[in-house]
């Protein structure tokens, strides 16, 4: 069985990604403490973005794709709110996968648990964004 998945809302799932991103790691948000506890150098010269945006956006898209699918499944295994079902496969899979990787590799880095939470955090508001956007918009058809 191939999910059902709008394509558009995973389009506008994976630019919210971006948008969440650029406010989260804003110098007034949490970028001058996520610089400085992950010891990168936001003024370095010859720095460029351009790589690690295109890769963000790639993995975004994989990301919202991903939530997409394992949302349809869910919504046709368990039935109810297509909303709810996002929410709560975007909560499960965030806890199973994202944060429980997070935290292991982390602990094993020596990375200080202050920018494992910034990160793990980021990474929970983010998905649940995606899982807004992909819960009101499901694929024609299914609810």
């Amino acid at each position: 069985m191939v999910p059902e998945i709008n394509y558009w809302a995973v389009l506008l799932a994976t630019l919210s990604s971006m948008l969440v991103g650029s406010i989260w790691y804003a110098p007034k948000v949490f970028g001058t403490r996520w610089a400085a506890l992950a010891k990168v150098d936001m003024d370095r010269p010859g720095a460029s973005a351009v790589g690690p945006i295109v890769v963000t956006v790639l993995v975004s898209f994989i990301t919202a794709w991903v939530l997409a699918g394992a949302t349809s499944i869910a919504w046709h295994f368990y039935g109810g709110g297509f909303l709810v079902g996002a929410l709560l496969t975007a909560g499960t899979l965030w806890a199973g996968f994202t944060a429980a990787r997070f935290i292991t590799h982390d602990a094993f880095e020596g990375r200080p648990a202050a920018l494992t939470i910034m990160n793990i955090a980021h990474e929970l508001v983010t998905v649940l964004v995606m899982a807004l956007i992909i819960g009101v918009w499901p694929p024609a058809g299914t609810v």
